[in-house]
């Protein structure tokens, strides 16, 4: 019988071992450097190629890196037939999810599981993910498209590539960040997904398209986008508290539908998400560009408020959601984002599945009825 102390959804079981990232109640370490000091000194590119190869890349190293991504940054042919042909109102997670399936089809490494072929699809896929995102974002948004800059960071070029002209200095540096900071996450929910498909030696795409369908849901990726609509129904900092009380007014009149406040809380942290600090002080700096404090105002007011109330505080998609929206970026393209920075996580651990791979296949707990007959048909 399963451990029937055990609490659901897996929380406190260690279902793996992993080199890729370690968290604690007070730090985020990926391969041994700490999220702070690489958000600090690091570019994407750099903690991409951390992620993917296990080092970080000396000047050489992220040169021809850089190269080798963004020649990937654009689609097998059928692939872009495949995207120009989908509805616009589709969910743009549904987008990137079966094209990534479809680039599985041409690429010749798809089903050889060695570490070099698995290097080259995981290059390819931060190039490929981008320019899916790219083009999704000419076809629902009208913009121009823009060729990467060989002398941008890939975050400053997918933010090009999103609105259609260059950034600032300033908003593609802060952009560049997020990418470092929802990079990798240890055993979350997309990251597991992948990890369990590739441990049945499925392919490197299937692995990822599951994680972009993991990563869709609202109590996962979809945070991000769900917090800047709060923003926008609050509207300003003086309507937060009735905001608040008409929710919780609701969720008492209707505990069947209850409505959450998005952004806040986390399976690990129990003290407040460090990375969600780091990108409230970039977002702060962005305010300098875009005039926009008051998006901040109102995210402070509410966090002040869900701590005094429910003791929680808020994480990474909570000012992710202010930062990308004062830098343009349209709201069903925040979780997105968060594939193409994810991207370099997940192959990692597909990678180190495949290396040391056993397949994943836990119990369960019964809790159905207990061993009865089957009656006869005219007894049911």
């Amino acid at each position: 019988m399963a451990d029937s102390t055990s609490k659901g959804g897996l929380e406190g079981v260690h279902a793996g071992a992993t080199s890729v990232c370690e968290i604690t109640q007070t730090s985020l370490r990926y391969r041994g450097y700490d999220i702070s000091d690489l958000a600090e000194h690091s570019c994407f590119d750099e903690v991409a190629h951390l992620l993917i190869h296990g080092e970080l890349p000396n000047k050489s190293q992220l040169a021809a890196f850089r190269q080798r991504v963004q020649a990937a940054m654009t689609l097998p042919e059928p692939a872009a037939r495949a995207l120009a042909d989908m509805p616009k109102s589709i969910p743009p997670m549904d987008m990137l999810r079966t094209v990534t399936s479809i680039i599985g089809h041409f690429d010749a490494d798809a089903q050889d599981h060695s570490r070099d072929a698995c290097l080259r699809k995981s290059e390819r896929l931060l190039g490929q993910t981008a320019a899916a995102l790219g083009a999704w974002s000419q076809k629902t948004q009208g913009v121009a498209a823009i060729k990467p800059d060989p002398n941008a960071s890939h975050g400053a070029n997918i933010l090009a590539m999103i609105l259609g002209k260059r950034p600032s200095d300033l908003a593609g540096r802060v952009f560049d960040g997020t990418l470092i900071l929802y990079a990798e996450h240890e055993f979350n929910a997309s990251t597991f997904t992948a990890r369990v498909i590739a441990s049945t030696l499925s392919d490197m795409h299937s692995a990822v398209s599951g994680a972009i369908g993991a990563l869709k849901g609202p109590l996962h990726g979809g945070a991000n986008e769900a917090a800047m609509n709060q923003f926008l129904d609050i509207g300003k900092k003086e309507n937060v508290q009735k905001w608040f009380d008409d929710l919780n007014a609701h969720n008492k009149a209707q505990p069947n539908n209850k409505r959450l406040i998005m952004g806040f809380g986390h399976r690990v942290y129990k003290n407040g998400d460090h990375r969600a600090g780091i990108l409230r002080g970039w977002s702060m700096q962005l305010t300098k560009e875009t005039g926009q404090s008051h998006w901040i105002d109102i995210a402070d007011a509410l966090q002040a408020l869900m701590l005094k109330e429910k003791n929680i505080h808020p994480n990474l998609d909570y000012p992710a959601a202010h930062a990308y929206y004062q830098m343009g970026v349209p709201i069903p393209l925040y979780t997105p984002i968060f594939v193409c920075s994810r991207i370099t996580g997940w192959c990692a651990h597909i990678m180190e599945q495949y290396a040391n791979n056993r397949i994943i296949r836990p119990l369960s707990e019964y809790t159905g009825p207990a061993l009865r007959p089957v009656p006869p048909m005219d007894k049911r």
